[in-house]
């Protein structure tokens, strides 16, 4: 049968099947701890974003978020409750970076004025440069800094510039990055505002 010339096509088709199987089998089993990691990962960053929870482990983050935060489709944001007390609103934010998508979340108390903290739970930047934003050094500076209802609600800046106080600094040598994810955030604050305001929604 080696001999056929159709044997080449049958051998290299149950070769890749057999392999294929074996891939889609393992895709499957897979697959529900992918989606719970996923799942995990945001309710991290909802978290994250309020510096002041504090937190042990996954059980705990994932018993934080059920208890302390409900979401609000009318809004497209999370409400944060402490004490039975509205605390703040978790914005989501999401949108192309440099070289992949970028996922977040920012943190603004209930004045929805002030940002309270903000975390990643998705970003593909470049090692050492854009993916500098998940570090601490870059998310701190968020911290108390005041949204402006405006058409730029927080801005990214250069290293050298003055900051007001509703700017922080870029990550050096990161300037696209940096410029998208002003971009996005700025997109969805502003959104996010509108559907406040829309809805006559008050803290």
């Amino acid at each position: 049968m080696k001999d056929k010339p159709y044997y080449p096509i049958i051998y290299m088709f149950v070769i890749t099947a057999f392999f294929s199987s074996i891939l889609i089998g393992l895709a499957q089993l897979t697959r529900h701890r992918v989606e719970v990691n996923e799942q995990l990962g945001f309710e991290r960053a909802v978290v994250q974003a309020f510096p002041e929870i504090q937190y042990q482990d996954n059980r705990q983050i994932h018993d934080i978020f059920t208890e302390r935060f409900e979401k609000d489709d009318r809004i497209g944001a999370y409400r944060y409750k402490k004490d039975g007390q509205l605390a703040g609103y978790a914005v989501p934010f999401e949108g192309q970076g440099f070289w992949d998508k970028i996922r977040g979340i920012i943190g603004i108390a209930a004045d929805c004025q002030t940002i309270r903290g903000v975390a990643f739970y998705e970003q593909k930047e470049t090692p050492g440069l854009g993916a500098r934003i998940d570090e601490d050094e870059f998310r701190r500076q968020f911290i108390d800094k005041k949204i402006e209802y405006s058409d730029e609600p927080i801005g990214i800046v250069p290293a050298a510039r003055t900051l007001d106080d509703n700017k922080v600094h870029a990550v050096t040598g990161a300037t696209q990055t940096s410029i998208r994810l002003e971009a996005l955030m700025n997109r969805d604050i502003r959104a996010w505002l509108d559907a406040m305001q829309a809805k006559e929604i008050t803290p």
